[in-house]
């Protein structure tokens, strides 16, 4: 399964971590450059929840932005009967 949400298709955005060398010119410098850079991901906010698809219910990853507009049906857990 793709770490997705299922339903604005939000997924892992790709990004640089920037290392910077130098004394800014404030500080009476000639100002901070950038001395080395490394890739990194920035992951969404991604949570597990049991929803209804195509009638039957389904494990899927929903975004928090997406839980918090509430435009989707979840399944309510079945209880055990006790006797």
């Amino acid at each position: 399964m793709i770490k997705q949400c299922v339903i604005c298709q939000k997924g892992a955005l790709q990004g640089k971590v920037l290392s910077r060398k130098g004394q800014y010119k404030a500080k009476g410098g000639t100002g901070s450059k950038i001395a080395r850079w490394s890739k990194r991901k920035f992951l969404p906010n991604l949570q597990k929840v049991n929803l209804l698809v195509e009638g039957a219910s389904k494990r899927v990853f929903i975004c928090a932005k997406c839980i918090k507009k509430g435009d989707f049906k979840k399944v309510m857990p079945r209880l055990k009967a006790t006797t």
